[in-house]
């Protein structure tokens, strides 16, 4: 059984980290801008599909070695913050790129369901994604309780629920923002920015947890 507390500073550091523009949301953010609501928000639908897979293959692969070693759940947390803190670093230095190649539009629109298809691949192959439910998932595990991949099952469920709503809305802003968003590539850098700056964040907070564990 999962406590209230656990599933309280589960959902406040995944939110942290589903909002940050990432390859899903930026992913999102390009569809919307591009070619509108309806688009973006079919290619979260296939992204959190991918987003559920993944967790389901790290739930079932990595629980019975949480359960048994606290010592490499430390060892994740270690590779998942310093990684998190490199996605940072390297979304800030890219960020101008990054803004460029978002309002460039892809001659004809996309049919429904290469927009799913594509989204499921970006969903199932974000790193960040991998690196949050290997390496920040265990943090939130109770061993004591036993279960371990039930537990982990639960998060990746929750988690997979809380990035479709969070990266929808993101979706809907843009395809509503298009002139907006695309008249001005300054708006993207800044978003793009303090999303680099919320993942390095969460990266060391990460890093301290495991440490002082």
């Amino acid at each position: 059984m999962i406590s209230g507390a656990q599933l309280a500073t589960f959902v406040v550091a995944s939110m942290a980290i589903i909002i940050v523009p990432g390859p899903s949301v930026l992913f999102t953010l390009a569809r919307g801008v591009a070619w509108g609501r309806s688009v973006a928000v079919l290619t979260v639908l296939g992204n959190s599909i991918g987003t559920l897979v993944l967790s389901v293959i790290v739930a079932i692969g990595l629980g019975p070695l949480l359960a048994h070693s606290k010592a490499f759940a430390v060892v994740l947390q270690l590779i998942g913050g310093a990684y998190l803190l490199w996605l940072g670093y390297d979304a800030l230095r890219q960020r101008h790129e990054h803004a460029r190649a978002m309002i460039k539009r892809e001659g004809q629109r996309p049919r429904n369901l290469r927009v799913v298809r594509q989204g499921f691949t970006v969903g199932i192959l974000n790193p960040k994604s991998l690196v949050f439910f290997a390496a920040v998932f265990p943090h939130f595990v109770n061993r004591a309780k036993g279960n371990v991949t039930w537990q982990l099952l639960v998060f990746g469920g929750l988690f997979s629920v809380m990035a479709f709503c969070s990266d929808a809305t993101w979706g809907v802003i843009a395809g509503t923002a298009r002139e907006w968003l695309s008249g001005s590539p300054t708006r993207l850098v800044v978003l793009r920015t303090i999303g680099a700056c919320v993942m390095m964040t969460l990266g060391v907070v990460i890093l301290i947890s495991a440490v002082t564990s």
